[in-house]
């Protein structure tokens, strides 16, 4: 577990006593099917469920000696209740409880992750209609495209955020699952009732089929959501970082009163959070990677899988729960520089505009090719020389011949590349 990025909700999630609590959650939730079956005495069940209590460092010390958490977890049981602990555990196997609890943790903490997504596409709507209208160079290839608004950027992100939480919401009921059925998953000791019975009344669904174990491409598939979603914290952290390059310096993530940029470079503003979401989505697809080669066991089971899980899940909630978290504090914090942005929209002397002249003059009836190659001369000339693409043209007669003053004018009006804004807008459901 990553104790540097846990934050206080999700780490009581991973805690040993979380653990044991949903392991003994478990145990009660079949004796009480049991009871209800008649196989144990209403009383007796009335003395397990006042007197259960599990002690996590006893739980520890026992297994140091006897190397099985969950004997070790039964031991301590049977130590808080006596002759009554006969009628715990009967018939099922171990991962009949560590699965099925385990799928109980997993339902908490993707609770968490959930809020920090729906948090988080709400700070990207705010943000994108904050700066609907800012606008900005559409770069492709790194290279001046096209003027864009940096609004759009963030509705980029806002309907991926969007996605994300649909594939968290599948991945959270993908792995909302427990089994009792035994050994090997035949049922022998197990009606599959009683199963029913305990995934019901834990809020899970049973496993249609399972072997020793809950099937892990369950698990590798809710890893996996969580990738994406890294990916896409990722995506947003990486054009932060691009934009606050000193030469482009069009948002800056916030710089706190106190806050140093390098130890020897007192006038470095780094953008380190951003880097540090990078950094650690890295982590979260590798563990993907190990959720996947989980999938495959011998047999009914072996336990390969469980050292991996004992790492990979805590440690892929823990970081994208903060993940979460940093980039909402980097996006309400951003700084925004819609003059800068400006600014650099102009820094290619009006090229971005070439494919509006390219259409126009086309449109007037020149073939094409000639009216890119004429519009691509004068473009190569404008960057080559540092001069104004809309003036070259003008002295083009090339295009003058096509192409009256007004017209060519028309063609370097940004707010004509931004007349659907709105209707992307709209079908997001931001206006």
């Amino acid at each position: 577990m990553i104790d540097r990025y846990t934050r206080p909700e999700m780490g009581a999630v991973w805690s040993q006593a979380e653990k044991y609590a949903a392991w003994l959650k478990v145990e009660l939730a079949v004796c009480e099917a049991y009871c209800r079956r008649g196989h144990i005495p209403p009383d007796a069940l009335a003395r397990i469920k006042a007197g259960a209590r599990v002690d996590p460092a006893r739980i520890d010390a026992i297994e140091a000696r006897v190397r099985h958490d969950v004997i070790a977890f039964l031991t301590n049981l049977e130590e808080a209740l006596g002759a009554d602990s006969r009628y715990v555990h009967v018939g099922l196997t171990s991962s009949d409880v560590v699965d099925t609890a385990l799928a109980l943790q997993l339902q908490k903490a993707s609770d968490l992750l959930i809020a920090g997504l729906e948090r988080l596409k709400a700070v990207l709507g705010e943000l994108a209609l904050k700066h609907k209208d800012t606008l900005a160079v559409g770069r492709t290839h790194g290279v001046h495209a096209e003027p864009i608004t940096f609004g759009l950027k963030a509705a980029v992100w806002y309907a991926e955020a969007g996605r994300n939480l649909e594939r968290l919401r599948r991945a959270k009921d993908t792995v909302r699952v427990g089994k009792t059925s035994g050994a090997v998953g035949t049922f022998a000791h197990v009606e599959p009732e009683v199963e029913a019975e305990v995934c019901g009344a834990l809020g899970l669904e049973p496993a249609l089929v399972s072997t020793q174990v809950v099937q892990r491409d369950r698990h590798a598939e809710y890893v996996t959501a969580l990738a994406i979603v890294a990916a896409s914290l990722e995506k947003i952290a990486v054009e932060i970082r691009a934009l606050q390059r000193t030469e482009i310096l069009e948002a800056e993530e916030p710089f706190t009163e106190g806050q140093k940029g390098s130890s020897s470079m007192p006038h470095k503003r780094n953008p380190v959070s951003a880097e540090q979401v990078c950094g650690l989505a890295r982590l979260v697809r590798a563990n993907a990677q190990a959720a996947l080669e989980n999938v495959a066991l011998w047999g009914e089971r072996d336990i390969s899988h469980s050292s991996v899980e004992r790492v990979i899940l805590p440690d892929s909630t823990i970081l994208l729960d903060y993940m979460l978290h940093q980039m909402i504090r980097i996006l309400e914090g951003l700084a925004v520089y819609p003059d800068r942005m400006r600014e650099n929209l102009e820094r290619s002397h009006g090229l971005l505009y070439s494919q509006r002249v390219l259409l126009k003059m086309a449109e007037k009836g020149l073939p094409r090719q000639r009216a890119y190659e004429i519009v691509q001369a004068n473009a190569l000339a404008a960057w080559r020389e540092q001069r104004s693409f809309q003036q070259l043209l003008a002295k083009d007669p090339e295009v003058t011949a096509r192409l009256t003053s007004d017209e060519l004018k028309e063609c370097f009006d940004p707010a004509w590349y931004l007349r659907n804004v709105d209707a992307i807008y709209r079908r997001l459901g931001l206006l």
